[in-house]
């Protein structure tokens, strides 16, 4: 009897790993504490240590789609931490009502006013995001600068620009139609969530039902190839970065919301290396081609989902780099040929073993 490919495709698919590495994260999890899994509906919404992996995980997995593209034309993004902090600092200064360099007092903060109407601030959190990502692009695309290197120009002056942005301080946040994006619900579940949802359906949509999507792995695997075949790597590599600038913009948006502020020092501090362990995780080859947005949208729940578990096993926050890096440890292993050898002929065994028995 002719063996089924079924499971060989589920095996193969990019999907799979990240699924089994979050399915024995919750297994620890239903072991070591059965209560990570309650929900409880509180006003209405729904709370609990999922909700709080799907809705603190949702700037990440924003990220990681951005960050998706950018490795898949075998370049890098180190920015995306400076260009969330770009993109919170201007949502926030239009909001504030007060005008230049004027006093901001306790009566203007709690005013729960702003100048400025909310599309116009959303459209510049978007837009300063979105000029990141292409100011990237270009240096990477027509500078020829090396992608590490043009990267880490906007990374280390990104914060810097962010603090320009807010005279230096701190904007505390008190606008109540802003704190939807971050706090709200639609139908017990966090509208985080939803936006991740839309992005990625938009993203995909683009990526698999166009020709973007083969181009920009066609670019990560043999750029001088795409030349000849006519394909504008220049442009494909700036859409990339330009998107992933993009999702930056919404992740900077989704956490200012969230945490009412903008503080140009923390907010979105090491998300550039948490995006790229989450594409990592996600099955995209740090060398670039092929690549799976779901994957890497798993990939940040992982994350998070392990930090979380962290957190309730009692590892202090200053010792969690160093669980992370255990599962940096664990991935690389995950994904090394040695792995998948090794996995491969224990599934020809086993169907071996069935052939037998039939």
């Amino acid at each position: 009897m002719k063996k089924s490919p079924f499971f060989k495709q589920i095996r193969e698919s990019r999907l799979f790993w990240p699924v089994v590495a979050l399915g024995l994260i919750f297994l620890f999890d239903a072991i070591y504490a059965p209560d990570f899994f309650k929900i409880g509906v509180l006003d209405g919404h729904l709370y609990g240590n999922l909700i709080v992996v799907l809705n603190d995980g949702a700037p990440l997995a924003l990220v990681a789609m951005g960050m998706t593209l950018v490795i898949a034309t075998g370049g890098v993004d180190l920015s995306v931490g400076a260009v969330i902090a770009i993109s919170a600092a201007m949502g926030a200064v239009l909001i504030n009502p007060a005008l230049g360099n004027q006093l901001i007092t306790n009566d203007i903060l709690t005013a729960n006013k702003t100048n400025t109407p909310l599309g116009i601030i959303i459209l510049a959190d978007l837009a300063a995001g979105t000029l990141c990502g292409l100011w990237n692009g270009f240096l990477v695309s027509r500078a020829r600068i090396q992608p590490m290197v043009a990267t880490l120009i906007l990374m280390v002056a990104g914060r810097g620009i962010a603090q320009l942005i807010t005279n230096g301080q701190i904007m505390t946040i008190y606008y109540t139609p802003y704190f939807w994006f971050g706090n709200g619900f639609i139908l017990g579940l966090p509208v985080s969530v939803y936006i991740v949802g839309v992005v990625l359906l938009l993203a995909t949509l683009l990526v698999r039902k166009t020709s973007i999507g083969m181009f920009i792995e066609a670019v990560g695997l043999n750029p001088k190839s795409t030349f000849y075949s006519g394909i504008n790597e220049k442009n494909i590599k700036l859409f990339a970065y330009t998107f992933c600038g993009f999702c930056g913009a919404i992740a900077g948006l989704i956490l200012s919301s969230y945490v009412k502020s903008a503080d140009a020092n923390n907010i979105g501090l090491s998300y550039e290396l948490d995006a790229i362990l989450a594409v990592a995780i996600g099955g995209t080859s740090m060398q670039g081609g092929r690549f799976s947005l779901s994957a890497s949208v798993v990939g940040a729940l992982v994350i998070w989902a392990f930090t979380l578990t962290m957190y309730t096993v009692g590892v202090p926050a200053d010792a969690l780099k160093a669980a992370k890096a255990l599962l940096v440890l664990v991935v690389i292993l995950m994904y090394s040929n040695q792995a998948r050898t090794l996995l491969t002929r224990l599934a020809e065994r086993k169907g071996a073993q069935h052939g037998i028995a039939d």
